[in-house]
């Protein structure tokens, strides 16, 4: 059997990490600023994680959800301590597509209506409403096209506004900062209107922190830099570290009905355990403040460096955009520089490293970028 080819591929396999680095199967080691697409929060096979996943596996990896899990309440008393969210619900699922999907579904119970208003560049994944919300027509099918959302610039509050005067927005969805779109920031003032506009006419403010949660951004939350709350917020990626979670988080004005909702795997005792260990991990080596430090420190840096069209970042979710294609320098860093990053687009090489990141690395880093930059 062939695998499904989908995926454009770099000649090299990846066999081990540890905290930022990497080692593909010939031995070369790598600098990993890109953590498996922001996926890698506490680094490559933190002995904390093993540890926690080694020793519930020895007594259960899963369970239906037709039976008491206490992992899943220790982690939402975790987690709501940890984000400033412990009078929010927890809903567990297994993706970030997965967590868009509910907390649209949600919005829709909750409101009675069927339209969304999404944003230029965003996206919120390839399933279902998620893909229809995602602003890339390339890989929205017809049978995901289905009318129901309309897209408004980034920035724009009347165009926002004009579209929820109609009163038949159930939910407005917004990344706290856009990752796949090329690290583009809403401005603090934006997401402080949106929050109004949305209480003004009953609609359901979602957030999604997919990329941009868990600490990344120097807070636990990027939209906390705006001081927001909003209705429903979803996340995954670095919530477990590697092992598949996501997670929405959903206002108390949400009340649950049995059925509304559900999943098999979602909150098994294997991602539980991974979850909750990544949240000991943050407090005991306070990853959210190195996250803040250590970026403002690149961002800072990057900043100094001729030839650079912009740098557009909080903490460690940082984008470098160029005035060409970066395919070619993306290529040295990782072949000549030993360098992984993502990119954005064209032009954009985008940095999502772990967040245990220290500032030598970071520095190690910046003299290989500047050596792929000065050979291109």
């Amino acid at each position: 059997m062939k695998l499904f080819d989908v995926y454009p591929l770099f000649d090299i396999e990846i066999e081990r990490g540890k905290g930022c680095n990497v080692w593909d199967t010939k031995g070369t080691e790598y600098l990993d600023l890109y953590g498996g697409h922001a996926v890698i929060s506490v680094g490559h096979s933190h002995p904390r994680y093993l540890a926690a996943l080694q020793e519930q596996a020895s007594k259960l990896c899963f369970y239906s959800n037709s039976v008491i899990n206490s992992l899943q309440q220790q982690l939402a008393d975790r987690l709501g301590k940890a984000s400033g969210y412990d009078d929010y619900q927890l809903f567990l699922i297994n993706s970030g597509a997965e967590a868009n999907e509910n907390a649209l579904k949600l919005a829709s119970f909750h409101t009675g209506r069927k339209r969304v208003i999404s944003f230029g560049k965003a996206f919120h994944g390839r399933t279902s409403l998620a893909v229809e919300a995602t602003d890339n027509p390339k890989i929205v099918s017809p049978v995901n096209a289905g009318g129901h959302v309309t897209f408004v610039e980034l920035g724009d509050i009347e165009g926002v506004r004009r579209e929820l005067a109609k009163d038949d927005v159930a939910a407005v969805i917004i990344e706290g900062i856009q990752g796949v779109g090329g690290i583009r920031i809403p401005s603090a003032d934006f997401l402080r209107q949106l929050r109004e506009e949305c209480d003004k006419t009953g609609t359901v403010l979602i957030l999604d922190e997919i990329q941009s949660g868990y600490g990344r951004s120097g807070r636990f939350f990027a939209h906390q830099h705006a001081d927001i709350r909003p209705d429903i917020i979803t996340m995954a990626k670095g919530i477990a570290n590697g092992f598949p979670m996501g997670a929405v988080l959903i206002s108390p004005k949400f009340k649950p009905v049995y059925g509304m909702l559900g999943t098999t795997f979602g909150g098994n005792h294997l991602g539980c355990a991974a979850a909750i260990a990544v949240l000991d991990i943050f407090e005991e080596e306070n990853l959210v403040d190195n996250a803040r430090e250590v970026g403002r420190h690149l961002i800072d840096e990057l900043r100094k460096i001729d030839g650079i069209k912009e740098i557009r970042g909080e903490g460690l979710m940082i984008g470098i955009e160029m005035e060409y294609p970066v395919k070619e320098l993306r290529s040295r860093l990782i072949h000549d520089e030993k360098v992984f990053t993502g990119a954005s687009g064209t032009n954009v090489i985008r940095l999502l490293p772990p967040l245990c990141l220290t500032r030598e690395q970071a520095d190690d880093f910046l003299t290989r970028f500047r050596r792929a930059l000065a050979n291109s």
